[in-house]
């Protein structure tokens, strides 16, 4: 039985983010994935290529077009294995691609970061949201970027650690070795560390989005476990993103690599969504804002369906 938002949701019910309203329970939200990177593990990192920004602004609009209703940018790579970047070079590659999409769709831009330099940048330039797959705790002073600009934050678990990766030349890297007492107790607790820090710098519950960290930081077993057990967060209170598109336990589940992934991510995604997910994160936007409608009109039957991008 679909739980209804009063109960996945004890904390809030709806969000509003650059006029558009989210009803959380209502409908699936899909997340456009805006690489501004060369060495994404996916292989649409656009940042290297010519003209890349005006590319990156025009894969924005054609996301739109397709059902985005976020559009998520990035500049700097989280593939296991991956090399950090410093500041300036992840702002040279993702401000103009903002201010870009600023001013080409309607929709919220998200900033993909864990930088508060990088986060108060890209507010500033047009963005909405910060999006930090470090959950407030890498560079703890984006928590107050976030929480002066009244912005939303993605609040995400992660457990990577370089001496936990292998790599496979066809398959791309993995975690290997990362061990948790108790799967969903352990990312839940963690979530509530970083679900702390927010509020301690002033963000407000509505503006708190969890992801449980899919692909980081746990195994291919692991991550198999936690896709299909993740309803077991809404405990916590709060909306909650999956972003399972193209990872590697898809590909070393089903032994392809990236770009063959489609419809293993197209079975992610409709899981999670049956489990309740209330936004995906995806490459491929047309074809799973398709699985989205579709399993939304499996397993939401009797919740009212909101049309169009955001409601």
């Amino acid at each position: 039985m679909y739980m209804t938002p009063s109960e996945m949701y004890p904390l809030m019910s709806s969000l509003v983010i650059r006029n558009h309203t989210f009803t959380w329970g209502s409908q699936t939200y899909v997340m456009g994935i805006l690489n501004v990177t060369p060495d994404s593990f996916s292989g649409d990192g656009l940042a290297g290529r010519d003209a890349w920004a005006p590319a990156a602004i025009e894969q924005g609009r054609r996301f739109v077009a397709e059902g985005a209703s976020i559009l998520d940018v990035g500049g700097e790579s989280t593939r296991p294995g991956s090399q950090p970047v410093d500041a300036s070079e992840e702002l040279r590659r993702v401000i103009p691609v903002i201010e870009g999409l600023a001013a080409a769709v309607d929709v919220p831009i998200s900033i993909d970061t864990s930088k508060a330099a990088v986060a108060a940048a890209a507010l500033a330039a047009g963005a909405s949201m910060v999006n930090d797959v470090w959950g407030l705790r890498l560079d703890p002073p984006i928590a107050q970027v976030a929480a002066q600009a009244g912005a939303p934050v993605i609040l995400m678990h992660n457990r990577s650690q370089r001496q936990h990766v292998t790599i496979d030349p066809d398959l791309g890297g993995r975690y290997v070795g990362t061990e948790y007492d108790d799967l969903i107790g352990d990312i839940a607790a963690e979530l509530q560390i970083s679900i702390d820090l927010a509020r301690r710098a002033g963000i407000p519950d509505k503006h708190i989005i969890l992801d449980p960290g899919i692909g980081f930081g746990k195994t291919v077993t692991q991550n198999l476990e936690l896709l299909d057990r993740l309803g077991e967060l809404y405990s916590l209170g709060y909306p909650i993103l999956a972003g399972p598109s193209r990872k590697s336990f898809i590909g070393y589940t089903l032994d392809l690599p990236p770009d063959q992934r489609a419809e293993g991510t197209a079975a992610a995604v409709a899981i999670a969504i049956a489990r309740g997910a209330d936004i995906v994160r995806v490459h491929d936007v047309q074809a799973m804002a398709r699985v989205a409608r579709m399993a939304d009109a499996i397993v939401r039957r009797g919740i009212p369906q909101q049309m169009g991008n955001s409601g």
